[in-house]
């Protein structure tokens, strides 16, 4: 059966890539997918599986069911795009100003697609049922993840596996990890406020680019000084709105930062550690303090047993396109499928998309690409992870 279906994936390859390059040039933003859920869903129009749309906002839940008993594994795809110019000069580069699929969802939609509508075809062979998740606004807290849950995405739900296609990896290797494998992350904005005054008699204002400045180079010994030092974490500013003019002293600051973690302790302790330090500098500056902090996706961490059972599949598979399977580092940036893995045992995999030439440009670059060999791979190695899986 599995072989089967590996057959009927590479048949219909052109297809994914056609599918492929029409979400490409039609990229919707997080929460505004309107019109890339309905094609999800007129996709399905005959085929024989449950489908349900609207789910958690414009989330679309596909169900695949083999009429026979068994385990219910779910596999999850997300579809939305980023707020990016497109600077690929691809024939079917983005038709929308500024958004753009730089991080390879269209590619998870179009793979997932085909590969669903081929487990249709077979599912008489299959056992239990498969439960197909094409989510929307994963770039975007709170992210669909989350919502589709609340809707009941899970229910009766044994397990759950995703992919990602990683420009940055070799196209024909596939990546695993068990355990932590993507960051939880937060977000804070905070402005700090002192007393505005003449570039001439600070001494008779309270500088607040002056406290800011120390807030930004103090958050450092956090990472430094009081996390363990074998945890990993980090803190970004990403924004420092203090402009002004040269001989006018500001009143008032904002920043807006980034925080990374491996673990929900290591994320705990860096807020709490925030908020010590802007404490303390409203004393030592005499300022105060408005902070607004986030606490979004929670570290991705892979179910052992799962992990063991998809790279026992992949090795014993015979996917002539794929050239190695390895277990990778943990990944530096955070994935809302972490919210599924907190409600089911959940595998997620990385496969790779690097471009033929070997040049590659990173996610959320206007200039990203994927090898879009990568995608038959995608399907083969989820197909025969599904195979392995529902007739085990």
């Amino acid at each position: 059966m599995k072989q089967q279906l590996l057959e009927k994936l590479t048949e219909k390859q052109d297809r994914i890539i056609e599918i492929r390059r029409y979400l490409h040039a039609h990229p919707e933003l997080s929460f505004q997918e309107e019109n890339t859920a309905a094609y999800i869903a007129n996709f399905y129009k005959g085929k024989d599986c449950d489908v349900r749309t609207n789910v958690g906002g414009h989330g679309v839940v596909v169900t695949i069911d083999s009429g026979k008993p068994g385990r219910t594994l779910a596999i999850r795809a997300d579809f939305d795009a980023l707020p990016i110019q497109e600077e690929t000069g691809l024939p079917f580069a983005s038709e929308n100003p500024g958004v753009m699929h730089a991080c390879g969802h269209d590619g998870h939609t179009a793979y997932m697609l085909i590969l669903a509508e081929t487990l249709i075809e077979m599912k008489n062979q299959l056992q239990g049922k498969i439960v197909v998740l094409h989510q929307p606004a994963e770039e975007t807290p709170p992210g669909g993840a989350i919502a589709m849950i609340r809707d009941g995405c899970l229910d009766g739900v044994d397990e759950v596996l995703g992919i990602h296609v990683m420009s940055t990896m070799p196209t024909g290797e596939i990546a695993y990890r068990e355990g932590a494998i993507q960051t939880g992350r937060a977000s804070f904005k905070v402005k700090i406020t002192g007393r505005g005054g003449h570039g001439s008699s600070p001494h008779m204002a309270n500088d607040a680019i002056v406290a800011t400045s120390e807030f930004v180079v103090a958050l450092q010994t956090i990472i430094s000084r009081r996390l363990n030092p074998f945890d990993v974490g980090s803190i970004t500013i990403g924004s420092f709105d203090g402009k002004g003019s040269s001989n006018v002293i500001k009143d008032a600051v904002t920043l807006e930062g980034d925080v990374r973690a491996m673990t929900e302790a290591t994320r705990t302790l860096i807020e709490k550690e925030i908020r010590r330090i802007l404490d303390g500098l409203a004393v030592m500056f005499g300022v105060t303090y408005d902070l607004d902090y986030k606490n979004d996706y929670p570290v991705l961490v892979n179910d052992v047993a799962l992990t063991e059972f998809v790279t026992k599949s992949l090795q014993e598979t015979a996917i002539a396109e794929v050239t190695e399977i390895t277990r990778c580092e943990p990944q530096p940036p955070s994935e809302d499928f972490a919210y599924y893995a907190q409600e089911r045992p959940s595998c997620f995999f990385y496969v790779g998309a690097m471009p033929a030439n070997g040049v590659f440009y990173p996610h959320h670059h206007p200039k990203f690409d994927i090898n879009e060999a990568s995608l038959l791979i995608a399907a083969k190695a989820m197909g025969a992870i599904v195979a392995d899986y529902t007739t085990k």
